[in-house]
Protein backbone atom coordinates (compact mmCIF):
# COMPACT_ATOMS: atom_id res chain seq x y z
CA UNK A 1 0.00 0.00 0.00
CA UNK A 2 0.93 3.78 -0.64
CA UNK A 3 0.99 6.59 1.34
CA UNK A 4 -1.72 9.09 0.36
CA UNK A 5 -1.75 12.98 1.02
CA UNK A 6 -5.64 13.06 0.66
CA UNK A 7 -8.90 10.64 -0.03
CA UNK A 8 -9.45 10.72 -3.67
CA UNK A 9 -10.70 8.62 -6.02
CA UNK A 10 -9.49 10.70 -9.39
CA UNK A 11 -6.33 8.29 -9.08
CA UNK A 12 -6.25 4.42 -9.00
CA UNK A 13 -3.68 2.08 -9.03
CA UNK A 14 -3.93 -0.84 -11.76
CA UNK A 15 -1.71 -4.07 -12.25
CA UNK A 16 -1.60 -5.76 -15.36
CA UNK A 17 0.74 -8.25 -16.43
CA UNK A 18 2.78 -8.29 -12.86
CA UNK A 19 3.30 -4.45 -13.61
CA UNK A 20 1.40 -2.28 -11.25
CA UNK A 21 1.15 1.56 -12.70
CA UNK A 22 -1.83 4.39 -12.01
CA UNK A 23 -4.72 5.69 -14.21
CA UNK A 24 -6.51 8.77 -14.45
CA UNK A 25 -10.19 8.01 -14.26
CA UNK A 26 -11.15 11.26 -15.95
CA UNK A 27 -9.09 10.30 -18.76
CA UNK A 28 -10.00 6.66 -18.82
CA UNK A 29 -13.46 7.90 -19.28
CA UNK A 30 -13.27 9.37 -22.91
CA UNK A 31 -12.78 5.96 -23.64
CA UNK A 32 -9.89 7.77 -26.25
CA UNK A 33 -6.53 6.91 -24.43
CA UNK A 34 -4.38 4.53 -23.36
CA UNK A 35 -2.52 6.06 -20.05
CA UNK A 36 -0.33 5.56 -17.15
CA UNK A 37 2.15 6.53 -14.60
CA UNK A 38 5.05 3.95 -13.59
CA UNK A 39 6.02 2.94 -10.42
CA UNK A 40 9.09 1.50 -10.03
CA UNK A 41 8.02 -1.95 -9.15
CA UNK A 42 7.73 -4.91 -12.13
CA UNK A 43 10.79 -4.73 -14.21
CA UNK A 44 14.21 -5.71 -14.60
CA UNK A 45 16.78 -2.88 -13.30
CA UNK A 46 18.83 -4.06 -10.22
CA UNK A 47 20.09 -1.99 -7.45
CA UNK A 48 18.78 1.68 -6.91
CA UNK A 49 17.75 1.63 -10.14
CA UNK A 50 15.25 -1.75 -9.36
CA UNK A 51 13.09 -2.68 -10.76
CA UNK A 52 11.52 -0.62 -13.66
CA UNK A 53 13.60 2.09 -14.74
CA UNK A 54 12.93 4.24 -17.94
CA UNK A 55 16.62 6.07 -17.84
CA UNK A 56 18.90 5.23 -20.58
CA UNK A 57 20.94 8.04 -19.05
CA UNK A 58 21.41 6.58 -15.48
CA UNK A 59 23.98 3.79 -15.52
CA UNK A 60 21.50 0.63 -16.54
CA UNK A 61 21.80 -1.80 -18.63
CA UNK A 62 19.91 -0.48 -21.93
CA UNK A 63 18.97 -4.12 -22.58
CA UNK A 64 17.01 -3.80 -18.83
CA UNK A 65 15.75 -0.53 -19.96
CA UNK A 66 14.13 -1.70 -23.60
CA UNK A 67 12.96 -4.75 -21.63
CA UNK A 68 11.10 -2.44 -18.86
CA UNK A 69 9.39 -0.41 -21.85
CA UNK A 70 8.33 -3.75 -23.52
CA UNK A 71 6.81 -4.64 -19.81
CA UNK A 72 5.12 -1.09 -19.42
CA UNK A 73 3.81 -1.16 -23.05
CA UNK A 74 2.32 -4.80 -22.54
CA UNK A 75 0.40 -3.54 -19.41
CA UNK A 76 -0.98 -0.34 -20.13
CA UNK A 77 -1.61 -2.00 -24.00
CA UNK A 78 -0.11 -0.40 -26.34
CA UNK A 79 2.86 -1.25 -29.19
CA UNK A 80 6.99 -0.29 -27.85
CA UNK A 81 7.63 0.73 -31.06
CA UNK A 82 5.47 3.61 -31.16
CA UNK A 83 6.94 5.25 -28.66
CA UNK A 84 8.18 9.11 -28.92
CA UNK A 85 9.95 9.83 -26.29
CA UNK A 86 10.76 13.60 -24.51
CA UNK A 87 14.66 14.84 -24.38
CA UNK A 88 14.34 16.82 -21.32
CA UNK A 89 15.57 19.97 -20.05
CA UNK A 90 13.79 21.78 -18.07
CA UNK A 91 12.03 23.87 -20.79
CA UNK A 92 9.10 24.77 -21.94
CA UNK A 93 9.54 23.29 -25.70
CA UNK A 94 6.66 21.63 -26.99
CA UNK A 95 7.17 19.50 -29.59
CA UNK A 96 4.44 18.33 -31.99
CA UNK A 97 4.54 14.92 -33.01
CA UNK A 98 4.14 13.42 -36.39
CA UNK A 99 3.76 9.93 -37.39
CA UNK A 100 7.70 10.48 -38.73
CA UNK A 101 8.66 10.80 -34.74
CA UNK A 102 7.44 7.04 -34.38
CA UNK A 103 9.84 4.96 -32.35
CA UNK A 104 12.19 8.03 -31.33
CA UNK A 105 14.47 7.37 -28.28
CA UNK A 106 13.08 3.48 -28.47
CA UNK A 107 13.79 2.11 -31.85
CA UNK A 108 15.91 4.68 -32.96
CA UNK A 109 17.83 8.00 -32.06
CA UNK A 110 15.42 11.40 -30.21
CA UNK A 111 17.25 13.67 -32.89
CA UNK A 112 16.34 16.47 -30.85
CA UNK A 113 17.27 18.43 -27.71
CA UNK A 114 15.62 20.66 -25.13
CA UNK A 115 11.66 19.23 -25.50
CA UNK A 116 10.06 18.49 -22.11
CA UNK A 117 6.64 18.06 -23.77
CA UNK A 118 4.93 16.84 -26.39
CA UNK A 119 1.21 17.08 -28.80
CA UNK A 120 0.01 14.77 -31.06
CA UNK A 121 -3.40 13.52 -32.62
CA UNK A 122 -2.26 10.64 -34.70
CA UNK A 123 -3.43 7.20 -33.47
CA UNK A 124 -1.14 4.74 -32.11
CA UNK A 125 1.74 7.12 -31.11
CA UNK A 126 2.59 7.00 -27.50
CA UNK A 127 3.70 10.08 -25.86
CA UNK A 128 6.21 9.29 -23.01
CA UNK A 129 8.12 11.63 -20.51
CA UNK A 130 10.23 11.07 -17.49
CA UNK A 131 9.95 12.02 -13.37
CA UNK A 132 11.76 11.34 -10.56
CA UNK A 133 9.61 14.23 -7.80
CA UNK A 134 8.78 16.57 -11.34
CA UNK A 135 5.32 16.91 -12.23
CA UNK A 136 3.64 15.27 -14.90
CA UNK A 137 0.99 16.87 -16.56
CA UNK A 138 -1.60 14.77 -19.35
CA UNK A 139 -3.88 16.80 -21.85
CA UNK A 140 -6.91 14.95 -23.54
CA UNK A 141 -8.73 16.76 -26.19
CA UNK A 142 -11.59 14.80 -26.64
CA UNK A 143 -13.73 17.00 -29.61
CA UNK A 144 -9.95 17.47 -31.70
CA UNK A 145 -8.89 14.22 -30.53
CA UNK A 146 -5.76 15.26 -29.34
CA UNK A 147 -3.35 14.58 -26.53
CA UNK A 148 -0.74 16.53 -25.02
CA UNK A 149 2.30 15.03 -21.87
CA UNK A 150 4.14 17.53 -20.43
CA UNK A 151 7.05 17.63 -17.86
CA UNK A 152 6.87 20.07 -15.08
CA UNK A 153 9.55 21.11 -12.56
CA UNK A 154 9.77 23.71 -10.65
CA UNK A 155 11.25 26.03 -13.70
CA UNK A 156 8.75 24.68 -15.72
CA UNK A 157 5.98 25.71 -13.31
CA UNK A 158 6.89 28.93 -12.92
CA UNK A 159 7.17 29.49 -16.24
CA UNK A 160 3.74 27.68 -16.97
CA UNK A 161 4.37 24.66 -18.68
CA UNK A 162 1.00 23.62 -18.57
CA UNK A 163 -0.77 26.82 -20.44
CA UNK A 164 2.18 26.59 -23.03
CA UNK A 165 1.09 22.68 -23.69
CA UNK A 166 -2.70 23.90 -23.66
CA UNK A 167 -1.54 26.86 -26.49
CA UNK A 168 0.59 24.96 -28.33
CA UNK A 169 -2.52 21.98 -28.39
CA UNK A 170 -4.76 25.32 -29.69
CA UNK A 171 -2.30 25.73 -32.33
CA UNK A 172 -1.82 22.63 -33.92
CA UNK A 173 -5.33 21.48 -33.48
CA UNK A 174 -7.91 23.98 -32.57
CA UNK A 175 -7.99 22.49 -28.52
CA UNK A 176 -10.42 24.74 -26.54
CA UNK A 177 -8.70 24.30 -23.18
CA UNK A 178 -12.76 24.08 -21.72
CA UNK A 179 -12.87 20.68 -24.03
CA UNK A 180 -9.68 19.68 -22.21
CA UNK A 181 -9.57 16.67 -19.68
CA UNK A 182 -6.04 17.16 -17.50
CA UNK A 183 -3.94 15.33 -15.18
CA UNK A 184 -1.20 16.24 -12.67
CA UNK A 185 -0.05 13.21 -11.94
CA UNK A 186 2.16 11.88 -9.34
CA UNK A 187 5.14 14.12 -8.10
CA UNK A 188 6.74 15.94 -4.93
CA UNK A 189 4.19 17.38 -2.73
CA UNK A 190 4.14 20.79 -0.52
CA UNK A 191 5.15 18.98 2.84
CA UNK A 192 8.75 17.27 1.09
CA UNK A 193 9.52 20.21 -1.23
CA UNK A 194 11.91 22.77 0.36
CA UNK A 195 13.08 24.89 -1.44
CA UNK A 196 16.22 28.13 -1.16
CA UNK A 197 14.40 31.82 -1.18
CA UNK A 198 14.96 32.43 -4.82
CA UNK A 199 13.04 30.26 -5.65
CA UNK A 200 10.09 30.86 -3.33
CA UNK A 201 10.16 34.68 -4.56
CA UNK A 202 9.85 33.66 -8.32
CA UNK A 203 6.54 31.71 -7.67
CA UNK A 204 5.51 34.60 -5.22
CA UNK A 205 5.83 37.12 -8.34
CA UNK A 206 4.63 34.90 -10.41
CA UNK A 207 1.16 33.81 -8.61
CA UNK A 208 0.44 36.87 -6.45
CA UNK A 209 -2.92 36.65 -6.06
CA UNK A 210 -2.32 32.94 -4.92
CA UNK A 211 1.26 33.39 -2.80
CA UNK A 212 -0.97 31.68 0.78
CA UNK A 213 0.29 29.14 2.48
CA UNK A 214 -1.25 26.80 0.19
CA UNK A 215 1.66 27.66 -2.53
CA UNK A 216 4.42 28.36 -0.73
CA UNK A 217 5.68 29.17 3.23
CA UNK A 218 8.77 30.09 5.05
CA UNK A 219 10.23 28.09 8.15
CA UNK A 220 12.16 29.01 10.86
CA UNK A 221 15.26 28.13 8.82
CA UNK A 222 14.58 30.41 6.60
CA UNK A 223 13.90 27.77 3.86
CA UNK A 224 10.27 27.54 2.33
CA UNK A 225 7.92 24.38 1.54
CA UNK A 226 6.79 24.60 -2.57
CA UNK A 227 3.55 23.28 -3.76
CA UNK A 228 4.32 22.40 -7.18
CA UNK A 229 0.62 20.48 -7.25
CA UNK A 230 -1.24 23.70 -6.16
CA UNK A 231 0.60 25.69 -8.61
CA UNK A 232 0.05 24.17 -11.59
CA UNK A 233 -3.88 23.80 -10.83
CA UNK A 234 -4.17 27.31 -10.60
CA UNK A 235 -2.32 27.28 -14.26
CA UNK A 236 -4.70 24.97 -15.70
CA UNK A 237 -7.48 26.62 -14.60
CA UNK A 238 -6.55 29.95 -15.09
CA UNK A 239 -5.59 28.49 -18.90
CA UNK A 240 -9.48 27.94 -18.78
CA UNK A 241 -9.47 24.04 -18.04
CA UNK A 242 -12.64 23.13 -16.11
CA UNK A 243 -12.19 22.35 -12.25
CA UNK A 244 -14.47 19.28 -13.18
CA UNK A 245 -12.52 17.93 -16.27
CA UNK A 246 -8.86 18.87 -13.67
CA UNK A 247 -7.89 15.55 -12.12
CA UNK A 248 -4.54 16.20 -9.45
CA UNK A 249 -2.94 13.78 -7.31
CA UNK A 250 -2.85 12.80 -3.74
CA UNK A 251 0.18 10.70 -3.91
CA UNK A 252 4.20 11.92 -3.42
CA UNK A 253 6.96 10.78 -5.35
CA UNK A 254 9.01 11.36 -1.96
CA UNK A 255 6.73 10.03 0.10
CA UNK A 256 6.81 6.68 -1.06
CA UNK A 257 10.42 5.50 -1.97
CA UNK A 258 9.54 1.90 -1.87
CA UNK A 259 7.15 2.54 -4.65
CA UNK A 260 8.03 5.32 -6.41
CA UNK A 261 11.75 7.01 -7.78
CA UNK A 262 12.47 10.03 -5.62
CA UNK A 263 15.08 12.56 -6.34
CA UNK A 264 15.16 13.74 -2.86
CA UNK A 265 14.66 10.79 -1.15
CA UNK A 266 17.40 8.56 -2.98
CA UNK A 267 19.80 12.10 -2.89
CA UNK A 268 19.36 11.74 -6.62
CA UNK A 269 20.56 7.65 -6.61
CA UNK A 270 17.47 6.23 -8.24
CA UNK A 271 16.34 5.71 -11.93
CA UNK A 272 13.53 6.95 -14.20
CA UNK A 273 9.11 7.07 -14.26
CA UNK A 274 7.32 7.12 -17.31
CA UNK A 275 4.20 8.75 -18.05
CA UNK A 276 2.46 7.71 -21.43
CA UNK A 277 -0.22 8.84 -22.98
CA UNK A 278 -1.72 7.97 -26.84
CA UNK A 279 -4.80 7.98 -28.59
CA UNK A 280 -6.17 4.69 -29.50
Amino acid sequence: MWNKKTESSQMYLKEAYGVPYFVFRNLEDTRLVCHGFSTRMGGVSKDHLSQLNFGFARGDDPANVRENFRRIAKAVGFDPKSLVLSQQTHTTNVRLVTEEDRGRGYTKPVGYTDVDGLITNVPGLVLSTFYADCVPLFFVDPVHRAVGLSHSGWKGTVNRMGAVTLERMKEAFGTKPEDVRAAIGPSICQDCYEVSEDVALAFKKEFPENADERLVYRKENGRYQLNLWRANEIILTEAGVRSEHLAVTNVCTCCNPKLLFSHRASSGKRGNLGAFLGLK
